[in-house]
């Protein structure tokens, strides 16, 4: 296994330019805040509970 990157939540936020945080990833609709779509070439999935939804 790879190392672990403690980084990796920061990349899922953008600071905007007021100040504010920004998410750059979908929340699952499922799931509800705080679990990201994952995305994929061609969909986004959700690892919790597999909900998918194809790209167009």
């Amino acid at each position: 296994m790879g190392e672990p990157n403690p980084n990796a939540k920061w990349s899922k936020y953008a600071i905007a330019e007021d100040g504010s945080l920004e998410r750059k990833a979908e929340y699952c609709p499922t799931c509800g805040p705080g679990i990201f779509l994952a995305i994929h070439k061609d969909r986004k999935t959700c690892g919790r509970c597999g909900y998918s939804v194809k790209n167009e």
